[in-house]
């Protein structure tokens, strides 16, 4: 089955573009599909497109400092020995491979942007361990990932169960839908148990014989040679102790800044429980690496040195938000969302919202941004197939189709690169490798996946 697994890395390869050059080509795909699928002019679309260039900033930024602050973490002494203590029990590829799935998985269940930290152990362990093969580890934590949406940073279910929420506000629902309906259901814990069996099995049993180890594959022999951070630390010190240096490698100012900000953490999770987000994780990770790194001048070069490979998100966010911009301002996915719950009836409607939710995210690879444009009328479908049920089953129905949205739009992740922007920076530091070197090991457990999903949508209770 490896050999497998490589015939279809080499077709990505020979095929599929660089990941700018995808969301180029998805942006012009959009485009005509609005021109011809909706009313807009040509002109209408290319302004829809520039108002959605926008729409990723805020969201660009927090990736930024999700991946520099949270690499900063690995970087550290502490984390470095830790890791060392740790391949004396992971040992070979054969372990490592379905270790990284299982902890990715418990990583993403808590929080998707956790994501990085499976990145960054993943990165760490296959500089330690031989024979590995580093684009299938890449391909590993990436996967591992797709869990994010059965877990407690689910963000449809999650809306769902908001006070007040904008489906509330417009009327399409009447209350709030309990995540007892959504991540308490026997749907999602199916689908999380399913995970958790089949993703390290699946991906043990795909993996590749041949090794090419990231020591291996490293662009440049600086890379190994690099001064440690301390070193370069004392390296930056006049030849006079001065005043700049003392305040510079000073650990006092520091120490003082990480505790008004350990304070802050402590009353953040005592007030809220453990309602965790972007910016409380970004937060957690400056904190925790003022401390690990001690001093101003240490965690300036360590926060240098986790900002080499950040170029792809900066510049290439405001394409995909463009894609966005077209797809909401023009109306094309409520024409496609329209389009999709007219053939459904409350057999097939399931299915039909899965499918929705995959197609749409090679446009709106966001669950959030995608549920704002298509979940008013998949609700609205369901209510008017579920008339004269009783409420709770109507409220069931739209459970339902909500999470399969929502499994259909993140599983789709593995056939486009957006979320690889994510990983790439930290596990492609310092070597050549794009997303075409990866998509490949992808392919095989997404077929796996979407037949067992599809199949549990329609069929397991919620």
């Amino acid at each position: 089955m490896g050999d497998l697994g490589e015939k279809f890395t080499n077709l990505f390869k020979k095929y599929m573009p660089d990941a700018f050059v995808f969301a180029l080509v998805l942006t012009l795909l959009t485009a005509c599909s609005a021109l011809f699928w909706t009313p807009s002019t040509i002109m209408e679309i290319i302004t829809a497109w520039y108002q959605g260039f926008w729409l990723l900033l805020e969201f660009g930024m927090q990736m930024t400092l999700l991946l520099v602050t949270g690499y900063s973490i690995a970087l550290s002494p502490i984390v470095k020995r830790f890791l060392s203590k740790l391949t004396q029990f992971i040992r070979t590829p054969k372990q490592l491979y379905p270790f990284i799935i299982v902890i990715g998985l418990i990583l993403s269940s808590i929080s998707w942007g956790w994501m990085v930290i499976t990145a960054v152990l993943g990165r760490e362990l296959a500089l330690r361990i031989k024979g590995v093969n580093y684009p299938y580890l890449i391909a590993c934590v990436y996967f591992s990932g797709t869990i994010w949406v059965n877990g407690l940073s689910s963000t449809i279910p999650l809306l769902l169960n908001t006070e007040n929420n904008y489906l509330i506000e417009a009327g399409i629902l009447s209350d709030t839908i309990p995540t007892t309906y959504t991540l308490g259901s026997m749907l999602n814990i199916s689908v999380v148990i399913f995970s958790f069996l089949v993703g390290p099995t699946l991906y043990l049993w795909l993996a590749p014989k041949n090794s090419k180890g990231l020591d291996e594959m490293l662009s440049s022999q600086s890379q190994n040679q690099e001064p440690t951070i301390l070193e370069e630390a004392e390296g930056m010190r006049e030849k006079q102790q001065s005043f700049s240096d003392r305040f510079n490698n000073s650990p006092l100012l520091q120490y003082l800044i990480g505790l008004m900000g350990l304070v802050y953490i402590v009353y953040y999770f005592s007030t809220n429980g453990l309602d965790i987000n972007l910016n409380i994780m970004i937060f957690v990770f400056i904190i925790l690496g003022l401390f690990l790194h001690q001093t101003p001048i240490r965690y300036g070069i360590v926060m240098k040195r986790s900002s080499r490979n950040i170029s792809a998100i900066l510049f290439q966010f405001p394409f995909y938000a463009g894609i966005m911009g077209i797809m909401t301002n023009t109306g094309l996915g409520n024409e496609l969302t329209h389009w999709m719950v007219s053939v459904g009836t409350i057999d097939s409607f399931p299915l039909l919202a899965f499918l929705n939710g995959a197609i749409i995210n090679f446009a709106i690879p966001s669950a959030g941004g995608e549920f704002a444009v298509v979940g008013p009328s998949i609700i609205n479908a369901v209510k008017e197939l579920g008339m004269g049920l009783p409420e709770t089953e109507v409220t069931k129905m739209i459970a339902r189709a909500s999470l399969s949205v929502a499994y259909g739009e993140t599983l789709t992740n593995s056939l486009q690169p957006f979320y690889l922007l994510l990983i790439i920076p930290i596990m492609g530091l310092g070597i050549k490798i794009q997303a075409r070197d990866v998509m490949g090991y992808l392919f095989l457990p997404f077929l796996v996946f979407f037949i067992a999903l599809a199949l549990m949508v329609l069929f397991v209770p919620i």
